[in-house]
C-alpha cells in the first residue's frame, strides 16, 4: 500500500495542490511510525487511513486497468530488450555447417539444393541421391501416443497429406506468420485450399524444396500421398553477448558473427549471421594438412587442443563424411574422396599457407564436408563478432544445456 501510494504521489506531484501533497505525505509518515512500532492493529488502521487519503487527494487515472497492464508490458519489453542487447540473445541455427556439434533444420526426405545440385555434373550421382530421397519419403511414419509426445520435445514434426480426389498440387503458400512461430500454412490441391496447422520451420528452404514437390507438374490420383516428410528442428540457443566485453575470443570457441562486408561471400548471404568455430586469430599463418588437421604458425592442432577434442576425434582410417566429425578438409582431400566441387578454394593443398589479417578472424564449420567458411571466403573483421554460443534451449536432445564445446 505504501509503495503504491508513493508511486502515485511521485507521478502526480507536479499537478497536485500543496494541501493534497501534505495530506498524503502525512498519512504515509503515520503508517511508517505504525510499522516501526510493529503493532498489527495500528498498522491496519493507518493503512486504511492512507487508503482514504489517497482516494481523497490522488487524481484518478482513466482506464486504470489498461494503464497498469500496458505499464507492466512496457517494463517487461524493456527488460527483455536489455537482456537481448547486453547479455543473452536468442539465435536459431540456420544451416547444417556445425553438425554434429549444433544442428540446423534437417528432414527426411531432403531434396534441397544443398543435397542434390552439387551432383548436377555427374548425372549418375544425382539420380542415386534422388532415388535415396524418394525411398526415405516412403519410410516416414508418424508415431502415436507417448512416443509422439517424446518426439515433439525432440523438435520432430511431420507434414503429411493424401490426395482427397484426383488433381494436382497447384500452389504452396508460405507459413504465417513468417518469423519465430508459425500458426498455419495454406496450400491448394485440385483448386481447393487446405491448411497445415502449426507447420514446422523449414530452415532456409521451404516445403516444396525439402520434399521434392513441383506444384502444377504432377498429377495425383485419389489416395496418393502428395507429401510426407519428417522435419527436425534446428538448434535454438542463447548467444553470450557479455563475455567478449571483458576478453577477446579464444581459438576453438563457437562464435556468432555478422557477415556484412565479407567481400568473397555471396550477395544473398550478406547481412546475415553465421555461427562457426574460431580457428585462427589475427596475424596467424594457417594451413590445412592432408591429414585433415589445421596447422597454425607451423604447429599442428589435434584432439588435445582446447575445444577441438570432438573435431579431431575422428578415426583417421575413415573417409570424411557429412555431418560427422572429420577434421578439416582441404582441396586435395576433397578431390581424393570426390566431395563437393570447389569446397576449399583458398586451401587447395597442404602446402598453401594463408596469412590472417591483423584485425581479422578465420572460422570453419565442424561439418567440414558441407560448410561455407574461411576455406571459401577467407577472414572477417574482429568487430563483426556478436558473441559466443552459450546454451541450447530447444529442442530437448543430447545437445540441450550449456554449450562447453
Amino acid at each position: 500500500m505504501r509503495k503504491h501510494v508513493r508511486h502515485l504521489l511521485s507521478a502526480q506531484r507536479d499537478i497536485l495542490s500543496p494541501q493534497a501533497i501534505g495530506g498524503v505525505t502525512a498519512a504515509i509518515n503515520e503508517l511508517n511510525i505504525a510499522m516501526a512500532g510493529g503493532h498489527t492493529g495500528k498498522i491496519r488502521i493507518k493503512m486504511e487511513e492512507l487508503e482514504f487519503a489517497a482516494n481523497k487527494w490522488i487524481k484518478p487515472y482513466p482506464n486504470p486497468l489498461w494503464r497498469e497492464n500496458v505499464e507492466v508490458l512496457l517494463v517487461a519489453l524493456g527488460v527483455a530488450m536489455a537482456i537481448r542487447t547486453f547479455f543473452l540473445q536468442p539465435f536459431k541455427i540456420p544451416t547444417g555447417s556445425m553438425q554434429p556439434t549444433l544442428y540446423g533444420v534437417t528432414s527426411e526426405p531432403d531434396f534441397t539444393p544443398s543435397k542434390i545440385d552439387y551432383w548436377q555434373e555427374d548425372k549418375r550421382k544425382e539420380q542415386a541421391e534422388l532415388f535415396q530421397q524418394v525411398r526415405l519419403r516412403e519410410t516416414v511414419t508418424a508415431p502415436t501416443g507417448w512416443e509422439r509426445v517424446k518426439e515433439w520435445f525432440e523438435g520432430i514434426s511431420y507434414v503429411h497429406f493424401v490426395a482427397p480426389t484426383d488433381g494436382t498440387l497447384d500452389e504452396i503458400g508460405p507459413p504465417w506468420p513468417p518469423a519465430i512461430f508459425s500458426i498455419y500454412q495454406n496450400f491448394k490441391f485440385a483448386g481447393v485450399w487446405h491448411t497445415i496447422w502449426f507447420p514446422p520451420d523449414y530452415g532456409e528452404s521451404n516445403l516444396a524444396q525439402r520434399d521434392g514437390l513441383d506444384p502444377g507438374k504432377f498429377f495425383y490420383h485419389k489416395g496418393d500421398v502428395v507429401f510426407n516428410i519428417r522435419v527436425h528442428s534446428g538448434d535454438h540457443l542463447f548467444v553470450d553477448r557479455l563475455t567478449y566485453n571483458f576478453r577477446k575470443p579464444e581459438r576453438g570457441e563457437i562464435i556468432v558473427f555478422e557477415t556484412q562486408g565479407i567481400t568473397n561471400l555471396a550477395a544473398d548471404q550478406q547481412g546475415t549471421f553465421y555461427i562457426k568455430r574460431l580457428v585462427a586469430l589475427p596475424g596467424e599463418r594457417v594451413q590445412i594438412g592432408d591429414d585433415r588437421h589445421l596447422i597454425i604458425n607451423g604447429q599442428r592442432l589435434d584432439a588435445s587442443t582446447p575445444h577441438f577434442a570432438g573435431v579431431y576425434g575422428f578415426d583417421t582410417n575413415t573417409p570424411p563424411r557429412e555431418s560427422e566429425f572429420s577434421g578439416h578438409v582441404n582441396g586435395t582431400v576433397a578431390r581424393e574422396y570426390d566431395l563437393y566441387p570447389n569446397l576449399a578454394p583458398l586451401f587447395p593443398d597442404a602446402e598453401t599457407v594463408v596469412t590472417n589479417g591483423p584485425d581479422s578472424y578465420m572460422v570453419m564449420g565442424d561439418n567440414t564436408c558441407n560448410s561455407s567458411d574461411s576455406r571459401t571466403w577467407g577472414s572477417f573483421p574482429t568487430e563483426k563478432v556478436i558473441g559466443k554460443s552459450f546454451f541450447v534451449y530447444w529442442p530437448i536432445t543430447s545437445r540441450f544445456g550449456v554449450d562447453d564445446q
